[in-house]
């Protein structure tokens, strides 16, 4: 099943999410996540942003490499992660968001983490990535935590996207996949 996209100015997009008891059984919706994901073109979805407050995210980081790139990229899902440590040296990259579309901008993230999680089979894992698998980590990480990458805007930035992000939220714009606007 492929699942409407929350948009911009729903409040699930802004609360922390809940951890999802173990052993519970989320094949179909891990399944459903990556058609969802896949669809949108996207290289990484979060439960809330298909209308579901759990700590679960999926990420393809495959797909934001080149052919140059060392990097060996990740499809893969995380239950109940815990981000444990972030370090070594901070880099700039344009981000955008499913939920946000037509916005884009430079966010800094470190460029390594360790991160622990269940994985499909509730097998607990801890891993370090790096890179743009750890970018993209990042960004689906702050959903489960209610942050959106825009919160990291100040000043001028934060001002010059304040209108397109009302017309987000009103249905205002035009994308390939379905949105879940916010009720007005």
């Amino acid at each position: 099943m492929i699942y409407p996209i929350v948009a911009y100015g729903n409040p699930i997009l802004k609360k922390e999410a809940e951890e999802i008891r173990e052993g519970d059984d989320l094949s179909t919706i891990i399944k459903d996540m990556y058609a969802t994901m896949d669809h949108a073109s996207g290289v990484g979805l979060a439960a809330p942003q298909i209308n579901q407050g759990i700590r679960l995210f999926v990420i393809d980081s495959s797909l934001m490499l080149d052919e140059e790139d060392t990097e060996v990229g990740v499809r893969r899902a995380f239950i109940n992660p815990i981000i444990l440590d972030e370090y070594g040296d901070h880099f700039g990259f344009e981000e955008g968001c499913l939920s946000i579309p037509e916005i884009r901008a430079e966010i800094i993230r470190p460029e390594k983490l360790t991160i622990e999680y269940f994985d499909e089979n509730w097998t607990l894992r801890e891993e370090e990535f790096t890179g743009m698998t750890a970018r993209v980590i990042q960004h689906e990480y702050d959903h489960l935590e209610g942050i959106l990458f825009i919160d990291y805007l100040k000043g001028l930035k934060k001002r010059m996207v304040q209108s397109k992000l009302i017309d987000i939220s009103k249905g205002r714009i035009s994308t390939d996949y379905r949105m879940l606007y916010p009720l007005r």
